[in-house]
């Protein structure tokens, strides 16, 4: 019988259901925010938020909406937990990362509650695994309360080649100076390391450039500390 068809025992008891018939797609979407190892999961009606913060200055989020889910029910308002987010993407894998090819791994997980561990049951080829993984006190999470009307400028880049940009960086620089100007040189990322300063321009009509909005000049500078770990606390 699948895996997506079966009840499990107590089903009622869990405050969390949630099935997928690939299970592929929810662990390259979780894949994009893995940069740190713990991670604090949002659950409502409308479906999952999974946020990743790095010393309370960096925050990644991703949305998994409830219709992306063949079966999707929270039976309360909000349900939170923190976990290990290495070791859900481990177990997510578990019949490894390149499958036979029209060979799908399928995905039920529950959740019972403040507590309990996070239930994952996964199927692939007749084959049913069963991972329980501990959950852990959610922590508080910043609000980048971003209101639409206190906004100067917005930018939407591609992700692939905004990756390329940093990898030319000086990274023996302290900061990182971004630059977003109506004008020349419309965006820019500045660096101020052992060999001087450099610049990287990109005009408004780049390919990089997904959308262009702007209002006024505006400088932002970020501490860069490439050589220092922080730890999870």
């Amino acid at each position: 019988m699948p895996l997506l068809t079966q009840r499990i025992p107590d089903e009622n008891d869990y405050c969390l259901v949630a099935s997928l018939d690939n299970v592929r797609n929810l662990s390259t979407i979780l894949k994009a925010i893995h940069f740190r190892e713990h991670a604090t999961c949002f659950a409502t009606k409308n479906g999952i938020k999974v946020t990743v913060e790095n010393a309370k200055c960096v925050q990644a989020n991703a949305f998994i909406q409830a219709g992306i889910f063949q079966e999707f029910r929270v039976r309360e308002e909000s349900v939170t937990f923190r976990i290990n987010l290495t070791v859900l993407l481990d177990c997510l894998s578990i019949f490894g990362s390149s499958p036979v090819p029209g060979t799908f791994t399928a995905l039920r997980m529950c959740y019972q509650g403040y507590g309990y561990p996070l239930m994952l049951f996964l199927e692939e080829g007749g084959v049913v695994t069963v991972c329980k993984i501990n959950t852990q006190e959610p922590e508080e999470t910043l609000d980048f309360d971003f209101c639409s009307t206190n906004v100067i400028n917005k930018i939407i880049l591609q992700s692939e080649g905004l990756r390329e940009a940093f990898s030319e960086l000086d990274m023996t620089s302290e900061v990182l100076q971004i630059t977003m100007s109506p004008d020349k040189p419309y965006f820019r990322l500045s660096t101020f390391g052992n060999a001087g300063s450099s610049h990287l321009d990109y005009p408004k009509d780049s390919d990089l450039m997904e959308s262009f909005h702007y209002g006024q000049i505006c400088f932002v500078e970020y501490y860069c500390c490439p050589d220092e770990e922080v730890p999870d606390s």
